[in-house]
């Protein structure tokens, strides 16, 4: 049986690829982030199927930071700053438009070149931290839901990705991760959770929702050799609160 939004994704196909044409240089003046191959092969085999389940296709697109940023930063253009834009990954795919969302995961893979091998790294730790911080909520029956504590964990490395990207950009004034990250997320106009968890990460006195979950996720991960320094930041200001 063919649910709501496989049946809005198959519409899409022969239509709203036209209404929403990506313009790279007006998405924002920082470059693409890159994609991981797999995630945009995958995407583009499900997007030939015969029916395409919009729950599915979110899930592959939020196994990789890459994807989920693309897509967040396409939806964010693309409604402008007159209201609100979509903030779930279903709901921007069902948005904008399952062709849209490709050509903006496309515009740039990992390559093999030596930068992206810390790229790869960063991706794994997010996504495994992800994975925590959503069991962690769903665990504690938090308010804020699984959801959106997933994705703060997906996001949680925005501010390692200028300096591992090469990108000359660095917010002047910024003297740490977290505010750069807050710049980022609000630059973006990234989902509420994420511009809260760096704005906590960031000034004092915000209170712990979400780098309290984000801190016990990163203990309980197992790729702790990436070198996180937003968790080097957190974790002696969460003890002494403690």
């Amino acid at each position: 049986m063919l649910t709501t939004g496989v049946i809005e994704i198959r519409t899409e196909r022969s239509g709203c690829a036209e209404r929403f044409t990506l313009q790279p240089e007006l998405v924002d003046d920082l470059p693409d982030v890159p994609v991981l191959p797999g995630t945009l092969l995958l995407m583009e085999l499900k997007a030939h199927e015969i029916s395409v389940d919009l729950h599915e296709m979110s899930q592959l697109v939020l196994s990789d930071p890459g994807a989920t940023l693309q897509i967040l930063r396409l939806a964010a253009h693309e409604y402008g700053n007159g209201g609100e834009h979509p903030s779930r990954i279903e709901d921007c795919i069902s948005s904008l438009g399952l062709q849209a969302c490709l050509k903006a995961a496309a515009r740039q893979t990992v390559t093999g070149h030596p930068r992206h091998r810390a790229v790869l790294e960063i991706w794994a730790h997010s996504l495994e931290v992800a994975k925590f911080s959503s069991a962690l909520d769903e665990a504690s029956s938090g308010t804020s839901g699984p959801e959106a504590a997933y994705l703060v964990g997906l996001l949680h490395a925005l501010p390692l990705m200028p300096a591992v990207l090469g990108w000359n950009c660095r917010e002047r004034g910024l003297k740490d991760e977290a505010a750069e990250g807050l710049s980022l997320a609000e630059r973006w106009r990234l989902p509420r959770c994420v511009q809260d968890f760096f704005r906590e990460a960031s000034l004092p006195g915000q209170g712990t929702q979400w780098t309290g979950i984000v801190e016990r996720a990163h203990q309980m991960a197992r790729r702790s050799s990436v070198q996180c320094p937003l968790y080097d930041r957190l974790t002696p200001r969460l003890h002494k609160r403690a």
